[in-house]
């Protein structure tokens, strides 16, 4: 995998292929046009409906920021990354976010609709690292034609956690979002790209994300602070899935999930089991369900262990892969990371 922060390489899962700047795509729109490609190839049935949703703009999972003429259009997946660049964007870009809250972006199909907002796009953001692992092919036909960045491949190697590795190839963790000192590093990614693509506005660029990354520090350290109060022995993280690595790692606290990294396999009877044993042994007396993921087996846990003569409670809901609905706190990265810290807290003091 080739990493070059602050380049306009795209990342797409894996691949190093060069971004194209606004212009530059823009000839390349131009030459292109009437001519077909394999990505035309492979869409030719839906082409109709996604002319139509491109010019209709139907099935829109989210648009903020900068409806104003002359706006950088800018298409991301996750709702993290949609609040990224309005924060940072403001007034000079209009943002669509094609995954609606609780939405499990590992699972997510591109509809012709997103692909339209793709196409419509002057740049596009997306998490990387496998998150969008079904997306795979989209971004890179994307990055042939315009700027196509993976925020999370701009953030060092070594900060991020290994989970398996063949033949020296290495598969990380993509939850970076939940260590909010590494999310600080997307940002700069966004200020960074955002700022090559539109020059003309990179001062109003910079001073958001500075206003921003002011944001994200405070946020850091309310973490750290509320997570430490709780008793160490306690200080035990159980979820439905594997998302919260980087949060325990940054914020002091053991994390376990049911299933693994990625959601796209069930658990199963054993990992029920582990983890019901693991919760009796230790006397963890919550577990905590996520909006994106179903609950069902967390709650087999959760009998599995009363059966055993320990209650464990359901100590809440918290948000793993996406955000609350638009318009709420939990609607917003901060308010989100708030909303899973408090939740841990309240639950495990």
């Amino acid at each position: 995998m080739e990493t070059r922060k602050g380049s306009a390489w795209n990342h797409a899962e894996g691949t190093g292929r060069k971004a194209m700047t606004g212009s530059t795509a823009g000839r390349e729109r131009k030459a292109t046009a009437g001519r077909p490609n394999r990505w035309m190839r492979t869409t030719v049935a839906g082409l109709a409906v996604v002319a139509i949703a491109a010019l209709a703009g139907c099935g829109a999972a989210g648009t903020t920021s900068g409806e104003g003429e002359g706006a950088v259009r800018v298409t991301t997946t996750i709702g993290q990354i949609t609040d990224i660049v309005d924060h940072i964007g403001g007034e000079h870009v209009e943002v669509a976010g094609i995954m609606p809250p609780g939405v499990d972006p590992h699972l997510y199909k591109a509809t012709q609709g997103d692909i339209a907002k793709f196409e419509d796009a002057d740049i596009i953001f997306y998490n990387g690292l496998h998150l969008e692992g079904k997306m795979t092919e989209v971004f890179e036909e994307m990055a042939e034609r315009k700027p196509t960045i993976a925020v999370g491949e701009s953030v060092d190697p070594a900060s991020l956690i290994v989970v398996s590795e063949t033949d020296g190839a290495k598969e990380y963790d993509p939850h970076i979002w939940f260590d909010v000192s590494l999310w600080m590093k997307a940002a700069e990614t966004v200020r960074d790209e955002l700022s090559k693509l539109d020059p003309d506005n990179a001062a109003a660029y910079a001073a958001n994300a500075e206003a921003y990354l002011a944001e994200l520090e405070e946020l850091h350290a309310y973490a750290r602070e509320r997570i430490a109060a709780i008793p160490e022995g306690q200080r035990v993280l159980v979820t439905a899935h594997d998302a919260f690595g980087y949060f325990g790692q940054a914020y002091g606290i053991e994390v376990r999930g049911l299933q693994g990294i990625s959601t796209a396999s069930e658990a199963g009877s054993k990992d029920v089991t582990d983890l019901r044993d693991f919760l009796v042994e230790r006397k963890i007396k919550a577990v905590f369900v996520e909006t994106s993921v179903s609950n069902r087996s967390i709650k087999a846990v959760i009998e599995g262990a009363k059966k055993l003569g320990h209650d464990i409670e359901e100590g809440g809901t918290l948000y793993s892969d996406a955000m609350g609905e638009e318009g709420t706190p939990e609607g917003t990265y901060v308010g989100m990371v708030r909303h899973n810290v408090d939740t841990i807290v309240n639950a495990l003091q």
